[in-house]
């Protein structure tokens, strides 16, 4: 037995337990270390598979590598039922989404008062966005009060639109009756009726053009259509301001080519696109170089391509005619409606046409939109 004071016994103990512990210290300040970088690599790897993975099944666009037109189950379960002809609600939406999971349907037609809500246009300026033309934006609006397409097509529960290309594959065609048969019909730029109704129909509900598209001679307008205005630069917001006041356009200089000096429709009749589907039509479907938001060459979509983003954030169904531009055919018409080549093209130097060819040949194959005239 041990007389030792309790003090000095713990002393002698000590380091006894201290040598005991050591190797267990070691053991965690190892093993600790250990797991914590196992983790991350295990992390890091599940990640890269991932990513290898998404790789893998989409494009650099976002878009599903293997296309085709089949309806996946669950779509085929909620339109199996509805009979041939009849109208899918969300049916584009849904197939968007299947092929680009990406796509976010909210996204207004037309920009109203409250359009600093939204806020992936108020970053960019024209053509992209709003930016330094809040003000006359709102002056605009103010004055034109409508932001819909109307109380009756905006009651639809099921909306089918088209959107009428100008190329001279509509030619003999004989698509017209069709055409018409759609909720709502688009048209671009100045792209007459009058004379050309067997093939291209003679219903518009719509026709989206810039000063430089519009059409120039009042009396080739249509009785009843929305103007829908898209602007390009800023200068175009002051046109169009000047069309909706009635105000006497003086000066044209700005513009790449002569504009119309009156717009034959009453305020209430005209809109402002919203310009985030030139965005998302130039950024992310076609992947158009960015330069800071601003135009340039080559990253501008045609207003076709445009009109397309827009109905596929806004109508069920979506169909289109006289898209498609053969540049192995440069004889050929590039409008139906003139002699204009094909050849003359490729003079464009906003468009990029090849690319532009591959988007829209995704959304067709896939089922998204359909073709009636088969030129994409």
């Amino acid at each position: 037995m041990s007389f030792l004071p309790r003090g000095r016994r713990f002393c002698e103990d000590a380091p006894r337990d201290m040598r005991a512990r050591k190797p267990t210290r070691t053991l965690m300040l190892v093993l600790c270390p250990t797991l914590v970088l196992c983790f991350l690599y295990y992390s890091a790897a599940r990640l890269q598979l991932r990513i290898w993975g998404f790789k893998a099944l989409y494009d650099k666009q976002g878009f599903l590598r293997k296309l085709d037109g089949k309806l996946p189950l669950e779509l085929q379960y909620k339109y199996g039922n509805l009979s041939k002809g009849e109208c899918r609600p969300g049916f584009s939406e849904a197939k968007m989404t299947s092929i680009y999971p990406k796509f976010s349907k909210p996204a207004p037609m037309f920009l109203d008062l409250n359009f600093k809500r939204l806020s992936k246009i108020n970053t960019y300026p024209p053509p992209f966005g709003i930016k330094t033309q809040e003000k006359i934006i709102k002056l605009i609006l103010a004055h034109t009060k409508n932001y819909g397409l109307g109380s009756e097509l905006d009651s639809l529960n099921c909306k089918r639109c088209i959107i009428i290309g100008n190329g001279g594959i509509l030619s003999n065609k004989s698509l017209g009756s069709k055409i018409d048969e759609y909720d709502v019909v688009i048209r671009l730029n100045k792209a007459p009726i009058s004379g050309f109704e067997r093939d291209v129909g003679s219903k518009t509900t719509m026709r989206i053009t810039y000063p430089e598209g519009a059409i120039q001679y009042p009396e080739r307008y249509e009785n009843h259509s929305l103007f829908v205005f898209s602007a390009f630069k800023p200068l175009d917001f002051k046109w169009l301001r000047q069309m909706v006041f009635k105000e006497r356009l003086h000066h044209t200089e700005g513009f790449w080519k002569s504009v119309a000096l009156v717009v034959p429709r009453d305020p209430e009749d005209m809109r402002i696109l919203n310009p985030y589907f030139i965005q998302e039509a130039a950024f992310w479907f076609i992947g158009l170089p960015h330069n800071n938001g601003l135009m340039g060459h080559g990253n501008i979509p045609t207003l076709g391509t445009v009109a397309i983003a827009m109905a596929l954030h806004n109508c069920d169904e979506v169909a289109v005619a006289g898209f498609g531009y053969d540049m192995n055919t440069p004889r050929a018409p590039l409008h139906y409606y003139e002699s204009v080549r094909m050849a003359t093209i490729k003079e464009s130097w906003t468009h990029n046409i090849l690319k532009e060819k591959e988007f829209l040949r995704k959304l067709v194959i896939a089922g998204v939109i359909q073709d009636l005239t088969k030129g994409i």
